[in-house]
């Protein structure tokens, strides 16, 4: 408990100010919302119901973990556990396909002419252009998982060949002289060096996966997830329940950055980088 206890002193001492910041710029947020929801309901504006104040969707918020929705007679901790499947699942292929192969285009020139055009081809598709097909082809329950997996994918690829193309030469010819074989160079040269471009990648991979599940999610993965909360709760006009449900969105995005991060810091401290 003392322990826990000296790192939050610790955590509000080193972070304090950007703390209040960040605690200042949400209160102003929800006072603008809280203003325009007034605004809409005392002009009597057809909008008002569309923009339900701060207060009912928080209301909303808490009543989802505590009420089956009518849709699918789930709690929302349902449909972020099938979320989280979805967005691990997806996360999980991009890491070990996106990975090896950007070592080995930012490394080797034969991979990279062989990798490149097709990377180039496929990258400026909109993942969302694929969930038709993907839904089609897949179906409801790994076709979401696909879409994921190509929002993350590319970030993760693109940042890693980045980071192995920015190795200084200096580095790699002066591991050389002291008698470092390839494995060595890989290991104490160039992956050290990727590494921080790799955590990019996958931060900026994450919050692109998060909206392609959303999206996914209301197209075709029927019974269950985020996205499909918010699309049967937008259809069924209960507009607090979507704002919920994407509140629900923005937390599950805030946490598994953060995750990241933490992660990010544990591996540099591990490598003796930090």
């Amino acid at each position: 408990m003392g322990n826990i206890l000296s790192q939050m002193t610790n955590l509000l001492r080193d972070n304090g100010r950007t703390i209040v910041l960040g605690l200042l710029s949400i209160c102003v947020f929800i006072l603008s919302w809280h203003a325009c929801a007034w605004y809409l309901d005392y002009t009597g504006s057809g909008y008002a119901e569309y923009i339900p104040y701060p207060s009912v969707v928080g209301e909303a918020f808490i009543d989802s973990f505590v009420t089956k929705d009518s849709s699918t007679q789930l709690y929302m901790h349902d449909h972020i556990i099938s979320s989280l499947k979805r967005i691990v699942l997806g996360f999980g292929l991009a890491l070990v396909i996106a990975l090896p192969a950007g070592l080995l285009m930012g490394a080797m020139k034969g991979a990279e002419a062989i990798g490149k055009p097709i990377v180039e081809m496929f990258r400026p598709i909109p993942p969302l252009a694929w969930i038709p097909l993907f839904i089609l082809v897949f179906g409801i329950i790994w076709g979401p998982i696909w879409i994921v997996f190509l929002g993350i994918f590319f970030p993760i690829l693109l940042n890693v060949v980045f980071g192995v193309k920015s190795v200084d030469t200096v580095l790699i010819d002066a591991a050389k002289t002291l008698g470092a074989g390839r494995i060595d160079i890989f290991s104490k040269v160039i992956l050290p060096f990727a590494l921080p471009y790799l955590m990019t990648g996958i931060k900026v991979g994450l919050g692109i996966g998060w909206m392609c599940i959303v999206a996914a999610e209301m197209l075709g993965a029927v019974g269950g997830g985020v996205g499909y909360y918010i699309y049967a709760s937008s259809n069924a006009n209960n507009y607090e329940y979507m704002y919920a449900g994407m509140v629900v969105i923005g937390i599950l995005g805030v946490l598994t950055t953060g995750i990241a991060g933490q992660l990010e810091r544990r591996v540099y401290r591990w490598m003796g980088m930090k």
